[in-house]
């Protein structure tokens, strides 16, 4: 019997017969739907306007084609369920229905069954495609999971709000991205079973080095040298008086001579830590490999003898950088440097006391915080001040916006997320940072400490000053 015939009489036939059951029509049905409304969207993607929406994402590139799959899944169920009714039933025939190719109306339904197929197969290849790469997006994952809005407020406003999530989260690979789902997964059965922890917990364990992640763009032994910062402080005072703190950073790396020097260049070598917190914050033993292959161990009072118990982690970026992505700063900080970006302005009488106090105020929820907050300053300079609201309304006005804006972008009540909730290990004014280590309290057995020498890292050149000479010298102010 020729291959072709025998394809049609041991499969065809039998596939036309048992398929005609409303399970497999049903699925049929489900599938071509599916299907057309995923297409439809994808081409209004294409061609038309981009929507933001993350619960459209969940819907055309997650949800709709997993009921495509379900569709053609019924098919086959259903031919099952039939063949297996029929046989009890003692009715199978002993010959299946003929297949006329010369009837042109079957020979196009053919046809039509051989296009759906291939289409059927190009749209599981692109919606497994599509939905795969819609689950890596910041869209997803900082919209999609509402526990995430804090994360994804301070991602948004960061200087690596342009990279994509997962390429510091995830990585490359069949191994990293099964391991992302699988964690994934349990997250999302967290969120369902309302079991997530609140506020989400930092740092992330499971980060890979930064090896892997940082020096995809950066390089930490590449010479920089010093670096200029300029900090404004305003005080609670009627004139908000305004001081400046000027400071160079002795940034260094490796310079052309391969010498290591500044903060860079000093923590490149191999520093391994102990931390005996979950934040890693409490630091009471640190280890260092000297240029000569030694390695000295320092370790405070309460260390003891030996490496304590806790988290031993090889010190690399994000032991110091550890909210490059997601910052969130102290209410100070944030209404110092709103003033002195004008975004909330100096020339209001006592709004930085005024807004400090505001920021700082507890509120149940954000929805309560947007109306506080604008009208509690207005109400502010309405009773204490009438003629700066008369002559400045729509500074004051501004001001209470910006303040809802730094309020909304710190704190977020329903995840327990405020101010100071996620320390910055960047520097050492609002959280213990460098101190963590360079405290005088780690000491080697040979009686050395690590550095608590201030001009190993920096120079002052001017604390809380007001209009710094230095400034001018440098043409800055």
């Amino acid at each position: 019997m020729p291959l072709l015939q025998k394809f049609r009489e041991s499969w065809v036939r039998p596939a036309l017969f048992f398929g005609n059951n409303p399970v497999s029509l049903a699925g049929g049905a489900i599938t071509s739907a599916a299907g057309v409304t995923m297409i439809g969207y994808w081409l209004v993607e294409i061609f038309g306007r981009p929507n933001d929406n993350p619960y459209l994402g969940i819907i055309f590139f997650l949800l709709l084609p997993a009921l495509f799959i379900a569709g053609l899944a019924l098919i086959p169920v259903g031919v099952f369920v039939r063949r297996r009714k029929l046989q009890k039933a003692g009715q199978i025939p002993a010959e299946f229905p003929k297949i006329d190719l010369n009837d042109r109306v079957f020979r196009h339904g053919l046809d039509i069954v051989l296009v759906a197929t291939i289409v059927n197969l190009l749209v599981v290849a692109m919606a497994s495609y599509r939905g795969s790469a819609y689950m890596d997006s910041p869209q997803f994952c900082g919209q999609s999971c509402h526990v995430m809005h804090p994360e994804y407020t301070a991602y948004k406003i960061s200087a690596h709000s342009h990279v994509d999530c997962v390429a510091c989260h995830i990585g490359s690979g069949a191994a990293s991205y099964f391991a992302a789902k699988v964690n994934g997964t349990r997250q999302l059965l967290e969120v369902s079973f309302d079991r997530y922890p609140t506020p989400i917990p930092s740092p992330v364990e499971n980060l890979r080095p930064a090896r892997y992640i940082c020096e995809g763009c950066h390089t930490p032994a590449r010479f920089v040298g010093e670096k200029l910062l300029v900090k404004s402080s305003f005080a609670d005072d009627e004139k908000n008086t305004e001081t400046q703190t000027v400071v160079v950073l002795h940034l260094g790396g490796r310079d052309s001579l391969s010498q290591l020097s500044g903060i860079h260049g000093t923590h490149l070598g191999h520093i391994e830590y102990v931390a005996t917190d979950p934040t890693r914050t409490t630091i009471p033993w640190v280890q260092k490999r000297n240029p000569d292959g030694s390695e000295t161990a320092f370790a405070t009072a309460a260390a003891g003898n030996g490496v304590p118990q806790g988290e031993r982690r090889v010190m690399d970026c994000i032991d110091c950088h550890n909210r490059a992505a997601h910052t969130f700063v102290t209410a100070e900080d944030a209404l110092n440097r709103a003033m002195a970006e004008g975004a909330v302005s100096p020339d209001l009488p006592w709004v930085h006391k005024e807004g400090l106090e505001l920021l700082n105020a507890t509120y149940a929820s954000e929805a309560e915080a947007s109306t506080q907050i604008p009208q509690q300053l207005q109400a502010f300079y309405r009773s204490q001040h009438p003629e700066v609201l008369a002559a400045k309304a729509a500074l004051v006005k501004s001001a209470g916006d910006e303040l809802l804006s730094l309020y909304t972008q710190n704190v977020f009540p329903f995840m327990k997320v405020t101010w100071g909730t996620h320390p910055n290990h960047i520097g050492h004014m609002s959280y213990p940072g460098c101190f963590r280590c360079h405290d005088g309290d780690h000491v080697a057995k040979d009686g050395t400490s690590i550095t608590q020498d201030c001009a190993a890292c920096h120079n002052l050149l001017a604390v809380d000053e007001a209009k710094p000479k230095v400034l001018s010298d440098l043409g800055i102010q």
